[in-house]
């Protein structure tokens, strides 16, 4: 019968192995350990560069943050940077809040070809007295929104937000009304601004926005 023997590795072979199998990085991680770290790290740093890349090529009037209506999640408004963006104050007991759903009808239009109209609920004309989460109700369950809306804010005066203070700056009237307009083209810049008699449909309104829309 033959015996078979299982040899263990001995002297400086040995030494290697055991050095192999403990090996840990000077803060005390383990090979594998600091490969997962590494590529957790790496995971992260790929998250984060579109935000970077926002700030970067954002121009100053989008260079803002907001909470969203829903969630007040944090939203900076640098993702929308190269889009036509339609700047709209809002509120929800206004003889021009029936303006919702022509907003709603451009935006679904016109989102493919690279616009957002984003709503700013503001009772600085006492006729939005609701929170948040009502107003949000209100604007999805009665006219459909679907286009960006940011939490509550004032949009005139020195409370004014500055996205609002930004558009002023820039050359454009404050609002005198709910349902101002502001519009914005793909570089950044105030291309027009209309009261709130302007109806979404106005065909000069339209038409200014087809040719932002079509500028490269």
């Amino acid at each position: 019968m033959t015996r078979q023997f299982n040899f263990k590795p001995f002297g400086i072979p040995a030494m290697r192995a055991t050095k192999a199998a403990s090996l840990k990085h000077p803060i005390g991680l383990t090979t594998s350990a600091l490969m997962l770290a590494t590529l957790l790290a790496v995971l992260a740093l790929s998250l984060l560069t579109p935000r970077l890349s926002w700030a970067a090529d954002c121009p100053a009037l989008l260079n803002h943050q907001f909470k969203r209506l829903q969630d007040e999640a944090p939203q900076n408004l640098c993702q929308y940077s190269g889009k036509v963006t339609l700047v709209v104050n809002t509120a929800s007991y206004c003889g021009f809040t029936s303006q919702y759903e022509g907003l709603e009808k451009l935006y679904a239009k016109y989102k493919d070809k690279g616009l957002v109209v984003l709503g700013f609920p503001s009772n600085d004309f006492s006729q939005e007295p609701d929170d948040n989460k009502k107003i949000a109700d209100f604007c999805f369950n009665t006219y459909g929104v679907k286009f960006p809306m940011f939490s509550k804010t004032s949009v005139k005066g020195k409370e004014a937000n500055p996205l609002f203070a930004a558009l002023v700056k820039a050359g454009a009237k404050e609002p005198g009304w709910n349902f101002y307009k502001y519009l914005i083209d793909r570089e950044g810049k105030l291309a027009g601004s209309y009261n709130s008699m302007t109806r979404p449909d106005d065909k000069s309104f339209v038409a200014a926005l087809e040719k932002a829309l079509a500028a490269p």
